[in-house]
C-alpha cells in the first residue's frame, strides 16, 4: 500500500517515539512509512526496511505454521492482538476459516482453561462483588474517552461445554468480539470485553497457585442479582445506546437476566437466542435437500439447558406446533406427568396424553433412545453436552424412518459432539444431513466427499449486533432473531447444498454478516423498536463495516512551537 492509496484515512496523531509503536491501536511496526517515522519521532525504534501490510501477514503465517499446538498459535495471535491490532485483524480476515478455530472454539476452550497459565496483558474489564457500589466508576475510569458501542459479558459459569472456568471466562469475551470485527466490521475500539468475575465453585481453580481470578464461592442469590442490575445501570449511563451480549451464563440466571433486562438495555443472549437462530437455519437449509414440509418435520432435541430452550422457542415460533417438537433432559422427556422442577422446561414439556398417543406410557422409559424409536423424529439436535449420545442404536433408528435426517450434534468443543460426522455419516449409509457445533474434516464415503457444515453462532451474532446498531434498535426482538435465521438459511448456496453444507463457508463470514444486519435492522423497524428510518440499510452497512487496512498517520503537533 503506497502513501497514496491512504490519503484518504490520513489520521492526526498526538503521541510520539515508543508511545506510537507501544499502543496497539497505532502501532504498524514496520510498515510505517518514512514520512510517519519522520512526524511521529520513529527513526531508530523500527528495523529500517519498509514492509507492507501483506508481508506482514505473510510473515505471522509463516510463524504460526510453525507452531504445532493449537494453544500456542492462540497465545501468538493473542501477543499479536497486544501489540498490533490492525495486522491482527487483517490476518484474521484474511485467512479466518483457517484461524476461527484458534481465536474461538475448539481452542478458545482450552485458552479459557488454561487462562491464568497464558496471561500476558490484561484486555477487557473483570468486575467483582468489590466493586459494588462503584461499577460505574470502574467503567469510566477503565475506557476513558472510548466510543464503546459493543460488549460481550460472561460470568464465567457455563463456558461452552466445560462449565465453571472463573475469571478465565475473560477469553471468550474476548474471541467473541474478535468475531465480531473480523466477521461485522465493528471497530476494535468500539468494543469491551468484561467478565464478572463473581467467584468460582471449580476446586481446580481454587486450589491453583496461578489462579488469578477471585478466590471465593460463586456469588448466589440475591446479592449475585443485585450486581448485575447495578453492573446494567451503569452500562446505561457509561455506554448509551451500546448492544450488551450475555454470554455463558448458568441456565437459570441466563433466563432471569434477559428476561428482567431485555427491555431496560438493549441486549440478547448468544447461547439462548443465537443458537436458536443458527438451529433454525440448519432447518431451513436442510428442508431445501429433504423436500420435507416444516409442518411435517418432528424435531427432538437433546439437552434442555440454555441452548436447547433457545432451539425450540425458534423452532417452535417458526413451526407453531408445540406438539411435533420434544426434549429431553438427563431424565428423559419432558413430560408434565413427571417431576419438573425447572421452571423454563415446563413451556418444553408434553402432556402426559401426547406422550401416550405415541406409546411412550412409562414415565421411566423415556429415554432418547426409545423417544427417537416411537416419536420417529426428523430431526434430531444435541446442545446436551454429552459425547456419545447419539449412539449408533438411535441413529440407525432415526435413519430407518426418514430417507434424509437433519442430525446435529452441535455441543462443543470438538470432544463434547454428541457424536462424529464420521459415525453419523457410516451409520446413515451417507444419507445424513449433518452439521456440528465445532469444525470437523469432510468425511469420505464411497466415491463421495461430504462437507461438514459448523452450526456456529458466528453466523448470527456478528449480524444481528450489527443491525441492530444500525437501526438504532432500542431492544432485540423475536422477530429481529428470526429474521437472522432466514437471512442466514438464505445466504446457503446450491453449490454448498451439493457439497454436503448447511451453513455457508466461514470465508464468506462478511458477506452473510452483511445479509443478516438488513434483515436485522429492517426486522426492527417492522417491529417499531428502530430510531432510524432508513430504507437502504445495505448501503449503511457498507459504511459501517470497519476493515483493517492500514491509515496514514501525521503528527497532530506539526508546526507547534
Amino acid at each position: 500500500m503506497t502513501e497514496t492509496d491512504v490519503e484518504s484515512k490520513r489520521i492526526a496523531v498526538a503521541k510520539t517515539g515508543y508511545e506510537v509503536v507501544r499502543d496497539p491501536l497505532l502501532n504498524k511496526g514496520t510498515a510505517f512509512t518514512d514520512r510517519e517515522r519522520d512526524e511521529l519521532g520513529l527513526h531508530g525504534l523500527l528495523p529500517t526496511e519498509q514492509n507492507s501490510q501483506a508481508q506482514q501477514v505473510k510473515r505471522v503465517i509463516a510463524q504460526l505454521n510453525e507452531l504445532e499446538k493449537p494453544l500456542n498459535k492462540y497465545v501468538r495471535l493473542s501477543a499479536l492482538q497486544d501489540n498490533n491490532e490492525y495486522l491482527y485483524y487483517r490476518v484474521l480476515v484474511d485467512h479466518l476459516e483457517a484461524l476461527m478455530p484458534i481465536v474461538y472454539t475448539p481452542t478458545v476452550g482450552l485458552a479459557t482453561q488454561n487462562f491464568s497459565q497464558v496471561f500476558r496483558r490484561g484486555r477487557g474489564i473483570w468486575i467483582t462483588p468489590n466493586f459494588r457500589g462503584h461499577i460505574e466508576e470502574v467503567l469510566r475510569r477503565a475506557v476513558g474517552d472510548r466510543d464503546v458501542r459493543l460488549i460481550v459479558a460472561t460470568d464465567n459459569e457455563s463456558i461452552l461445554g466445560i462449565g465453571d472456568q472463573g475469571a478465565g471466562g475473560m477469553a471468550i469475551s474476548i474471541g467473541k468480539l474478535a468475531l465480531y470485527v473480523a466477521g461485522a466490521g465493528i471497530a476494535p475500539w468500539q468494543t469491551l470485553p468484561i467478565s464478572l468475575d463473581v467467584g468460582t465453585n471449580n476446586p481446580e481453580l481454587l486450589n491453583d497457585e496461578f489462579y488469578l481470578g477471585l478466590r471465593e464461592p460463586r456469588l448466589r442469590g440475591p446479592e449475585y442479582d443485585a450486581l448485575i442490575d447495578e453492573f446494567v445501570g451503569a452500562v446505561q449511563k457509561v455506554f448509551p445506546g451500546a448492544l450488551l451480549q450475555w454470554e455463558d451464563f448458568r441456565k437459570d440466571n441466563a433466563l432471569d437476566i434477559l428476561d428482567r433486562h431485555r427491555t431496560s438495555v438493549l441486549s440478547f443472549n448468544d447461547d439462548i437466542q443465537g443458537t436458536g437462530a443458527v438451529a433454525l437455519a440448519a432447518l431451513f437449509s436442510s428442508m431445501r435437500i429433504s423436500k420435507i414440509p416444516l409442518q411435517d418435520q418432528r424435531m427432538l432435541i437433546f439437552g434442555a439447558g440454555a441452548a436447547g430452550l433457545g432451539i425450540a422457542r425458534q423452532i417452535r415460533a417458526a413451526m407453531g406446533n408445540t406438539g411435533k417438537i420434544g426434549v429431553l433432559d438427563s431424565q428423559g422427556l419432558l413430560v408434565d406427568d413427571r417431576e419438573i422442577r425447572d421452571a423454563y422446561k415446563k413451556e418444553l414439556a408434553w402432556t402426559g396424553e401426547q406422550a401416550r398417543e405415541i406409546g411412550l406410557t412409562d414415565p421411566q422409559a423415556r429415554s432418547l433412545e426409545a423417544v427417537v424409536d416411537k416419536f420417529q423424529p426428523t430431526a434430531l439436535i444435541g446442545s446436551s453436552g454429552q459425547p456419545g449420545a447419539f449412539s449408533q442404536v438411535v441413529v440407525r433408528s432415526m435413519a430407518s424412518h426418514v430417507a434424509r435426517p437433519l442430525i446435529l450434534p452441535f455441543s462443543n468443543p470438538t470432544d463434547r459432539a454428541e457424536a462424529t460426522p464420521e459415525d453419523i455419516v457410516r451409520w446413515t449409509e451417507g444419507r445424513a444431513l449433518i452439521a456440528t457445533g465445532s469444525p470437523f474434516e469432510p468425511v469420505q464415503y464411497k466415491n463421495e466427499v461430504i462437507h461438514i457444515g459448523q452450526g456456529n453462532n458466528v453466523f448470527i451474532f456478528p449480524g444481528l449486533g450489527l443491525g441492530a446498531l444500525i437501526s438504532g434498535a432500542t431492544i432485540i426482538t423475536d422477530g429481529m432473531v428470526s429474521a437472522a435465521a432466514n437471512a442466514l438459511a438464505e445466504q446457503v448456496t446450491e453449490s454448498e447444498l451439493k457439497r454436503g453444507l448447511l451453513f455457508p463457508a466461514v470465508s464468506r463470514l462478511r458477506e452473510v454478516s452483511k445479509a443478516v444486519a438488513v434483515a436485522v435492522a429492517k426486522a426492527a423497524q417492522t417491529d417499531g423498536v428502530a430510531e432510524s428510518s432508513e430504507k437502504e440499510f445495505a448501503d449503511l452497512v457498507d459504511a459501517a463495516m470497519w476493515w483493517p487496512d492500514y491509515p496514514h498517520y501525521t503528527s497532530a503537533n506539526a508546526g507547534r512551537n
